[in-house]
């Protein structure tokens, strides 16, 4: 844990572009992680960046930003201005390469939203400009926040000491229900804006997870299927939701994103996987699940009970006469990553709180402290994104696609 700062210590200045939905995420972790956590340098809100010069004014006063810049050029006074360290993006996958790369060229350290970017060849590029900057000690981070859940922290440390053993399945599904007919077309459901539909939203998530649990890599995908079930969805006057007004004659255009993509895969150990992402699991809000099945024992996890892990016993220790799935309620200061922050025992923490925790860990990681569990780079990104492409290149050939072909 990090020491108690000194009031005198230099604040480390964010800047963030975005201000929707990640973007309120956002701006509540880095609020939160100074008042929660003994962080080395205290984070300053310097400036947000957005479209809309008077919703961003509007958006910086409630989230505490000091300053706000909107319009064509904006993103230069940031890049450009010495007491910004820290650049946060906060937006659809399309502009993350050329805010990412100008902002590290700039000499900022840069956190990124999830997937690294809409293409395989932007992601390349961020991850080369990342790599060149890294001699500069400029850091990167990408916002896979589950992994700052405690119980998939604690799930990857059972499973990098070896309670597991050798692992032999990973299962994985990100299982949302929003996507229906009537959900209009939505930036999420443009190609040119997301590069994916649920398999770069959701698959991402688990593909990383899958991992960073388990600190192993994917090196084929052996088959997949994607589908696009709502082709056609109704256009609105702005990727933010807001619909055309009342009597208006309501046009539709083309989704061009998959609606679900499934895939199956194979580890550098032999581990074999499959994956499920889809929008269209109807009674499924949010329900991110991820298995492990290890020689002595299995895991599970399901974030629509995130405060909680699974553990199955397999050991020659145990009791046949009493083995089963043990419920772990990750809510220990003593015992579990992250809440010594947070609250007494079994005062659960929501979905915000893995933002909050993941802010925490850049801060100390640029510090040069040592994260309570590895965070994602550019680098670390680019294998996930990897896997993404090589299943959605999979699902288009009807064939298996080694990761290695790719590179």
């Amino acid at each position: 844990m990090a020491k108690r700062i000194a009031r005198t210590a230099t604040p480390l200045s964010v800047a963030m572009v975005g201000s929707q939905f990640m973007g309120r995420a956002h701006s509540n972790a880095w609020s939160q992680a100074n008042k929660f956590f003994n962080l080395p340098r205290p984070v300053h809100q310097h400036t947000v960046f957005a479209r809309d010069p008077e919703a961003t004014a509007d958006f910086a006063q409630r989230w505490g930003w000091s300053h706000h810049v909107s319009g064509s050029g904006s993103f230069d006074q940031i890049t450009s201005n010495p007491d910004i360290a820290l650049v946060d993006l906060a937006t659809p996958n399309h502009v993350h390469m050329e805010h990412a790369i100008a902002a590290i060229e700039a000499g900022k350290h840069v956190t990124c939203e999830k997937p690294l970017a809409g293409t395989l060849d932007e992601a390349r590029q961020m991850m080369q400009a990342a790599k060149k900057a890294k001699r500069r000690k400029v850091q990167t981070f990408v916002w896979f926040n589950y992994r700052r859940c405690p119980a998939i922290a604690l799930a990857h440390r059972m499973v990098q000491a070896g309670t597991l053993g050798k692992i032999y399945h990973v299962r994985a599904s990100y299982l949302q229900d929003w996507g229906g007919p009537d959900t209009p077309l939505l930036w999420r459901f443009q190609s040119k804006f997301a590069g994916s539909g649920a398999h770069g939203d959701l698959n991402a998530h688990i593909v990383d997870l899958a991992r960073f649990i388990t600190g192993d890599s994917i090196v084929e995908v052996t088959g997949a299927v994607a589908k696009t079930f709502v082709t056609k969805r109704e256009i609105i006057s702005d990727t933010a939701g807001t619909k055309p007004r009342r009597g208006a004659k309501k046009k539709f255009g083309k989704s061009t994103v998959d609606d679900c993509t499934l895939f199956l895969a194979q580890f550098k150990s032999g581990t074999v996987a499959s994956f499920e992402a889809t929008r269209l699991a109807t009674g499924n809000m949010n329900r991110n699940r991820i298995e492990i099945n290890g020689e002595y024992g299995s895991l599970r996890f399901d974030l629509e009970r995130m405060n909680e892990l699974e553990y199955f016993d397999a050991s020659d220790s145990s009791n046949a006469a009493t083995q089963g799935w043990t419920n772990i309620m990750c809510t220990n200061a003593d015992a579990h990553p992250y809440v010594h922050a947070w609250w007494p025992d079994a005062h659960i923490i929501g979905y915000e709180h893995t933002f909050v925790n993941q802010a925490a860990d850049c801060v100390n990681a640029i510090a040069g402290n040592t994260p309570e569990v590895p965070l994602p780079d550019f680098a670390d990104a680019f294998e996930t994104q990897l896997v993404l492409e090589a299943a959605m290149v999979s699902a288009r050939e009807r064939c298996a696609i080694a990761i290695k072909e790719l590179r």
